[in-house]
């Protein structure tokens, strides 16, 4: 009989890990963690990113859990802006790519990044023209075929909605979401909803969709087609400037009691068993350089002329481009009269 003797810290704790509603990861990777911790770990989903990192900034002084993961590159600053995060430099971090280390307070880890992307329902537009520029979506012959993420409550949301600004400016982004919305597009909370729901694929009316680069991939992977099919049913429309580099991360709360446990946790999530789960389980590309990719990622696309905006740029417009943007989608405000209040 094998007896194993945990360390002090360990006995009886349980880890409380607040996720977004998108988070998965294998759970036999996720019970051998915790046979070899002596940590319980709790997954407390707190619905889309941007609904989950206000649930940890409404309870801070008293958190709701130790650890936070799924807060990315276009939340960032709120999360460190709110301090409700605790430095951690996990020794793990030579292992990641430099380039996502944004935070140099190590106060938040990059476990994975994407692209947030226009997907298509390829037998939908199998004999129809597909847009070729990023201002053709809002043409009569696109109308009503996009569902789109509220950018309050959604991170993808979010993500598109600054890949228009960087797309058509400060001058010109409200003017095309304007003619977007007397195009008929649909917005929803979040991406299950619009993916799920209202997407073509799903059984909805919605042919094209904001959704990521890896889907197409996810598709493939989950298909109980027979045969298996070749090719994914849908595919990435990449518009000049129209997908947005995304990256989320991992950072623990201040306030835990389980410190120890926590940091933890961060390392095994970016160690290299975690992160070669990561690709199949939610369909982003791991932050580690050495994790290996699965075959199927060959129809995860990386966008030739992604968006991207500096965090500085994000943190000082984000709440105001949030803002107007409801102004014109939601509340039907001209984006002239936005515009002239600024």
């Amino acid at each position: 009989m094998l007896l194993v003797l945990w360390p002090a810290w360990a006995q009886q704790t349980t880890l409380t890990v607040l996720t977004h509603d998108s988070w998965s990861l294998d759970k036999n990777l996720v019970a051998r963690f915790e046979q070899e911790n002596g940590i319980r770990v709790r997954f407390l989903k707190g619905g889309d990113a941007g609904e989950m990192l206000n649930k940890a900034i409404l309870s801070k002084g008293a958190p709701i859990a130790d650890v936070i993961y799924g807060f990315d590159n276009t939340l960032l600053s709120r999360a460190l802006q709110a301090d409700i995060l605790q430095p951690y430099r996990s020794p793990e971090l030579p292992n990641l790519r430099p380039e996502l280390i944004i935070d140099q307070t190590f106060r938040a880890t990059p476990v994975d990044f994407g692209y947030v992307a226009l997907n298509y329902d390829r037998d939908f537009f199998k004999d129809k023209p597909l847009p070729q520029r990023f201002a053709d979506l809002t043409q009569p012959e696109f109308a009503g075929l996009l569902v789109v993420q509220n950018p309050a409550t959604s991170s993808p949301g979010l993500a598109f909605l600054l890949a228009t600004v960087a797309a058509f400016g400060e001058d010109g982004y409200l003017d095309f979401w304007e003619n977007l919305r007397k195009n008929g597009v649909r917005v929803v909370s979040g991406w299950s909803e619009a993916y799920y729901t209202h997407f073509t694929r799903a059984g909805g009316d919605r042919p094209l969709v904001v959704s990521y680069s890896t889907s197409p991939a996810a598709e493939l992977y989950y298909s109980e087609a027979k045969p298996k099919p070749t090719e994914p049913p849908t595919a990435n429309l990449f518009l000049p400037r129209s997908s947005f580099f995304q990256v989320e991360y991992v950072g623990i709360l201040k306030g835990t009691r389980n410190l120890r446990a926590a940091q933890r946790f961060v390392d095994w999530l970016v160690s290299k068993p975690a992160q070669e789960n990561i690709p199949t389980q939610m369909w982003v590309y791991p932050a580690r350089r050495d994790a290996r990719l699965p075959e199927v990622f060959r129809f995860a696309q990386v966008p030739p002329e992604p968006a991207r905006l500096t965090p500085q740029q994000i943190a000082n417009n984000r709440e105001r481009w949030i803002r107007e943007w409801t102004q014109v989608v939601v509340q039907g405000q001209t984006a002239q009269a936005v515009k002239a209040r600024r």
